[in-house]
């Protein structure tokens, strides 16, 4: 799957559009020094395990970091994605 995923400011997540027309999601809001904390990831079921939340992360990572934003991780699944990928530690604050 080669979706890109994209800032959708208004709900205040990033989303990665699926083939079936479905969204998987990454939830945030943000802090009171423009931080975004995320807090939670959401991929529809019939999605699981196929790497769909990961390609989320990166994506959501790599946009954060071409706009100069730094992440707060709250979302367990943010955390286990950074602790496996260490190279995106100039975007995450803590």
């Amino acid at each position: 799957m080669d979706a890109e995923v994209f800032d959708n400011t208004d709900q205040r997540r990033f989303e990665l559009d699926l083939p079936d027309g479905s969204t998987a999601a990454a939830y945030y809001r943000v802090d009171e020094e423009g931080r975004l904390v995320l807090i939670h990831t959401e991929v529809p079921p019939e999605f699981w395990g196929m790497g769909i939340a990961s390609q989320l992360a990166a994506g959501a990572f790599h946009l954060m970091r071409q706009a100069g934003r730094k992440a707060v991780l709250r979302c367990q699944f943010m955390v286990n994605f950074f602790g496996r990928h260490p190279e995106y530690a100039d975007v995450v604050a803590g």
